[in-house]
């Protein structure tokens, strides 16, 4: 409709163009000022105005996904003021790199046409004799050297520094997700044993962000930190509806676990996701399917995504659960 990438729209609202991305595929609920922005240049693309009602409906269903997420607690406030400032630092390094960007085009332009003046006045100028202009020529070159040095420390300084903010805005957008997630309805029945999940990863940063993710009413975490750990868990308790598994492990990787898991009589009709850093390719989909998996999840991976996946097979656990009563 407006005919502009993200960016472009970031820049022309002053706005971090990771941001935007957030809003508009849904992980993030934008300001309302953002929303009246957006209706205002849509409206000027198509010539007309969202009319008053369909304004006042968007405005309802707005306030009603704040309130879905919920009122922000005290941690909340700050983690959104943090999160303000990482998108600020977001859009000041993006606006500085693309000035230095431009600047360090400009310098090297001048030293290539230095170069080719030097080159008409050696063709002019035989033997050990320099003209003047020559000796100014490459003094402006040199000084000009330097300056493309310094700008292309300057650009790496600050692409890194933009790289380090849009990193800190993710992970603040997943530590308001966690706080802020509205608790689910409980389920009409709750058997006395609650069905079990255990996540396996080898890095303790990754399984304290998985704890986070997967916890919630209903059914009980239990973590291992290697495929060694996983397999005396599943032997240590029972009644596991879910196994989430990271592939890439020292000693025993998750291919390798997933495999002992499925050999057991026990553990082998427990699903498994994969979690991996690797782009799944079909070599390692295959490998991966070989083994049990029922999916595959790349990492960084949507929070919200993972959830719902948790979700259905906790939802089959009971069906299943209940079946077994039954039957």
């Amino acid at each position: 409709m407006l005919d502009v990438s993200v960016r472009g729209y970031g820049a022309r609202r002053f706005r971090d163009a990771g941001s935007i991305s957030r809003f508009l595929s849904g992980a993030r609920v934008p300001p309302w000022q953002f929303v009246v922005e957006l209706l205002d240049d849509v409206a000027r693309c198509r010539g007309e105005a969202e009319a008053p009602e369909a304004v006042a409906h968007l405005r309802r269903l707005h306030g009603a996904a704040f309130h879905h997420v919920g009122a922000a607690t005290g941690s909340a406030k700050v983690l959104e003021l943090q999160l303000a400032e990482a998108e600020l630092d977001a859009r000041r390094s993006s606006v500085d790199e693309e000035l230095l960007g431009g600047a360090l085009v400009d310098r090297n332009h001048r030293i290539a046409e230095l170069e080719a003046r030097l080159t008409q006045l050696e063709g002019t100028w035989s033997g050990a004799v320099r003209s003047p202009q020559h000796t100014v020529l490459e003094s402006e070159r040199e000084a000009l050297a330097m300056q493309v040095r310094s700008l292309s420390d300057e650009l790496e300084t600050t692409r890194r520094r933009g790289l380090e903010a849009e990193a800190r805005c993710d992970t603040l957008e997943r530590q308001l997700a966690v706080l802020t997630r509205p608790e689910p309805d409980p389920p009409p029945s709750v058997d006395a044993v609650p069905p079990k999940i255990l996540i396996v990863d080898d890095q303790p940063n990754n399984l304290f962000v998985l704890e986070e993710v997967v916890a919630a009413p209903g059914h009980e975490i239990v973590s291992a930190r290697s495929g060694k750990e996983a397999l005396k868990a599943l032997l240590a308790h029972d009644d596991f509806a879910l196994i989430i598994l990271d592939v890439q492990m020292p000693e025993m990787d998750g291919y390798e676990t997933a495999a002992h898991i499925k050999r057991r009589s026990r553990t082998r009709d427990i699903p498994i996701i994969f979690l991996t850093a690797m782009a799944v390719d079909a070599e390692h989909s295959i490998r991966g399917y070989s083994a049990g998996a029922v999916d595959y999840i790349v990492k960084p991976f949507d929070l919200w995504a993972l959830r719902a996946k948790i979700a259905v097979f906790i939802d089959l656990h009971a069906e299943r659960r209940a079946r077994g009563r039954t039957a």
